[in-house]
């Protein structure tokens, strides 16, 4: 029996007598019924949007159906396998989250005693290499930004900065 399925009373028809097969389909693959829902209506919306895709000749209705709805639950399928495999990766590669500050008085403490070091130490050097080092690291600019900003040549940013980290460098070890 030929049947057009863009007449509303056959398409009617043809939900009526397929979708629970075609849920079935579905539910097989996937294993989730609200997922097999989806299939079933995505399966006859594209039946709906376009009935001609399906060829009489080439076998039954019902297969067809029930082929696009297993080949989508395929799809749904392989989709939560990647989400769910990038989601185990991320987790790896993060590890486990370090707690807030906040819930461990002792590491804001100690980042604490660390800041205040570090501006002692800073404090101790000449005004030039500090203001290069703080352009740097806090500032984020470069060698060539800084004498561009501080009107030096690069070669004088870099001795600053260079200079700058030994004396740092040597006046912190002392301080710990």
């Amino acid at each position: 029996m030929t049947t057009d399925l863009r007449e509303p009373g056959a398409f009617r028809r043809a939900f009526d007598d397929h979708h629970r097969k075609v849920y079935a389909a579905a539910y097989g693959v996937i294993g989730d019924a609200a997922l097999a829902q989806d299939v079933v209506q995505d399966v006859f919306l594209r039946l709906w949007k376009r009935p001609t895709a399906f060829d009489p000749a080439r076998g039954d209705l019902g297969a067809y159906l029930r082929l696009m709805g297993r080949s989508r639950a395929l799809d749904l399928w392989r989709e939560t396998q990647v989400r769910t495999r990038a989601a185990d990766r991320l987790k790896l590669v993060g590890g486990n989250e370090e707690p807030r500050a906040e819930e461990q008085p002792e590491i804001v403490a100690y980042r604490h005693q660390e800041t205040d070091e570090v501006r002692e130490a800073l404090e101790k050097l000449p005004e030039a290499q500090r203001e290069a080092l703080v352009l740097a690291y806090w500032g984020g600019l470069t060698a060539d930004q800084i004498a561009h900003r501080v009107h030096v040549p690069l070669g004088t940013a870099k001795s600053r900065i260079r200079l700058g980290l030994a004396r740092l460098r040597d006046e912190y070890a002392v301080a710990v």
